[in-house]
């Protein structure tokens, strides 16, 4: 492990986390593009900020805490999330990990957060074509777990190469 990879978790903790996905998503809530998007996906705020708040410790400190699957919820609301929603969620995370996080821990997260951002605005679009040819999105590849995206092919189509990403963090 390197010494700049451990500054960067050992800024990063589970309190922090709380207060970070709390403050964030206030503003979320507030923004006029966003807002009305996740306000009406969103039913059971403080359930899903304790769902938000375990996303976030598996992502920055491999705790596991999360179970879900957010690739089919986002795709679900995928004909209201455009690019320019994305770049939304991406400012407003940037404004609040710089005012909360260290330098190295807000660094982190936001690189997180647009890798994480350019997955699903992948999926979504990958759901989106699966949907006008009337196939379930997302695939499931071991039975358990969807990828983040995947193609699948038919005879009759055109090869074509997609890097799959799978739950466990490995490519295909």
């Amino acid at each position: 492990m390197s010494e700049e990879f451990s500054l960067e978790t050992d800024d990063i903790t589970e309190e922090r986390l709380k207060a970070l996905v709390e403050r964030f998503y206030d503003r979320v809530r507030q923004d006029p593009l966003i807002g009305p998007v996740f306000n009406d996906a969103i039913e059971d705020w403080p359930e899903h900020l304790e769902k938000l708040q375990a996303f976030w410790s598996s992502v920055m400190l491999s705790s596991g805490r999360y179970k879900g699957r957010p690739l089919p919820v986002h795709a679900r609301h995928g004909e209201r999330i455009s690019a320019a929603s994305f770049d939304r969620w991406l400012t407003l995370w940037r404004e609040t990990t710089e005012q909360m996080m260290p330098p190295c821990a807000a660094a982190a997260m936001q690189e997180k957060a647009a890798r994480i951002a350019e997955s699903l605005s992948l999926g979504i679009a990958f759901c989106a074509g699966r949907r006008d040819r009337a196939a379930s999105c997302p695939p499931v590849i071991d039975g358990n777990s969807p990828p983040i995206i995947a193609m699948s092919q038919s005879a009759a189509e055109k090869p074509r190469h997609f890097k799959v990403v799978l739950p466990t963090g490995g490519t295909v």
